[in-house]
Parts: structure tokens; C-alpha cells; sequence
């Protein structure tokens, strides 16, 4: 792509992250969900949940974090730390899409376990320093799973790259919990990774825009493509490449792939 290219494209998209990164956002993605709470535990635990299910229309996705936010009496960190047998009764028959109430308990009984060692989810990804997010995404599907009762059918929830796959809802999920600025919608609550390690999440939304802008030509949506797109879009912003999820995602999804 020649520099006139580069240039026109940036000054397109930077207006285009400027346009929908606002808090006018929120409420009709599943980012909203985190958003209702304001521990950070709470917010770590049903934005973790929210970026799982983030497959199929986004009301739906809400729909479904709202009623897993009830079963859980709307505190999620209290509920994970301290329930009883009891208590989990009331996460039987959950079901969104393919996930069901054996991989919620799995992921109840994993959360239990790490919060009892740890504050954060954070260490969960990135527990030691200089980690990049490669790294980081495959420790935690090895983490996740290292438990000797985790669900066989649980695994296809959580992937990684060692899989090949594109981990769009987990890359999704660092977003909102990397990235800093002062709009309101991510929350940079996370430190161990920078923003400019971000890996860009890539959807349908997101895949379409980028090939019609010139940003992915890699033919498969697995973790290469990923990358590609990713450093492609650090050539506009080194130090916040994934805040043009914003910009693809939007373009695509609010205006039909309306390309400059």
C-alpha cells in the first residue's frame, strides 16, 4: 500500500473510531454487561462470560449474560467464592447456543480456584511479566483445562492459538480489559499487556471490512489472519492497533461496508 494510501486510509478510520469508540456504544454490545458492575472482580468475571457467548445477535448475547447475572443473584464474584452445592442448583439448565451447564460449572469451579489464589483474572493470561498475547491466550487454555475433571466438550469454548484459531472473543475480551482512553468504553484495567500487543478481534464484521479496505488478504480467518490484519493496523497506530476493532466492526455492522 503506497504512503497516500496509508495516509488516506488512517484519516478514514481514525474518524471511524472516533465515531462509534463513545459510550453510545455500550448498551447495544455485550460490553454492556460489564459495564451494569462495578467491582472489578464482577466486571472481570461477566465480561469474561459475555465475550464467551459472543457468538449469534448481540441482543441475544445481552439477553442471555442478564439472566446468567440473576442465577448468580447480579454479585458473580461472591456467588463464585462462596456458594454452596446448594446454590448451584440454580445454574442448572443454562444454556446459550452449544454452551451449557456443565461447561458454566466448569468455568464456576475454575474461577473458584483461581480467585482463591489470586486477585485478578489477569494472572489467569499473563501470569509473569513480558508475556505477549500468543503467549498469554495458549497459557490460559492449558491453565483452564489443567484441572483432571474439565469437561471434554468444554474445550471447544476456549480456544487458542495453538489451534489455529482466530480467538476473536477472546482477543474481544484483552480488549476491554487492556485497553486505555478516556471514552468510557474499554477499561484498561489489566497491565501486564500494553495496548500496542493487542491483537485486533476478528469477526465476520470485522474480516469483511478489512479485506475491502486492503488490510487482510491471508484467505483462511484463523490466528496468521489475525496477525496479519493486526500489524497492518499497527502501521496506523503503533501504540493502539486494536482500537480500529471499533472502526471494522462498526463500519460493517452500521453501514453495510460503506468504504471510503
Amino acid at each position: 500500500m503506497e504512503n497516500t494510501q496509508v495516509f488516506k486510509l488512517k484519516d478514514f478510520l481514525d474518524k471511524k473510531v472516533e465515531q462509534y469508540n463513545t459510550p453510545d456504544f455500550i448498551p447495544n454490545d455485550p460490553i454492556s454487561i460489564p459495564h451494569s458492575f462495578g467491582f472489578r472482580q464482577d466486571r472481570e468475571i461477566m465480561g469474561f462470560f459475555a465475550a464467551i457467548f459472543a457468538w449469534g445477535q448481540r441482543k441475544t448475547i445481552i439477553n442471555k449474560c442478564k439472566e446468567l447475572g440473576d442465577r448468580m443473584d447480579n454479585a458473580p464474584f461472591d456467588f463464585i467464592v462462596g456458594h454452596s452445592d446448594t446454590d448451584l442448583k440454580k445454574l442448572l439448565d443454562f444454556k446459550h447456543r452449544t454452551f451449557n451447564d456443565t461447561d458454566l460449572l466448569y468455568c464456576v469451579e475454575f474461577m473458584k480456584r483461581h480467585y482463591s489464589n489470586h486477585k485478578s483474572l489477569e494472572e489467569a493470561f499473563f501470569p509473569t511479566e513480558n508475556m505477549d498475547v500468543e503467549a498469554g491466550l495458549n497459557h490460559f487454555r492449558s491453565y483452564f483445562f489443567s484441572y483432571p475433571d474439565a469437561p471434554t466438550r468444554t474445550r471447544k469454548h476456549i480456544p487458542s492459538p495453538v489451534q489455529k484459531s482466530a480467538c476473536k472473543r477472546m482477543n474481544m475480551y484483552l480488549r476491554w480489559m487492556v485497553r486505555k482512553d478516556n471514552k468510557g468504553v474499554d477499561f484498561g484495567i489489566w497491565s501486564k499487556v500494553k495496548p500496542s500487543q493487542l491483537i485486533c478481534p476478528l469477526d465476520l464484521h470485522v474480516e469483511r471490512t478489512a479485506r475491502k479496505t486492503g488490510l487482510l488478504q491471508r484467505d483462511k480467518p484463523d490466528w496468521q489472519a489475525a496477525v496479519e490484519l493486526t500489524n497492518n493496523l499497527r502501521i496506523l497506530d503503533p501504540a493502539d492497533p486494536a482500537k480500529y476493532d471499533f472502526a471494522l466492526f462498526g463500519i460493517s455492522i452500521e453501514e453495510k461496508c460503506i468504504i471510503y
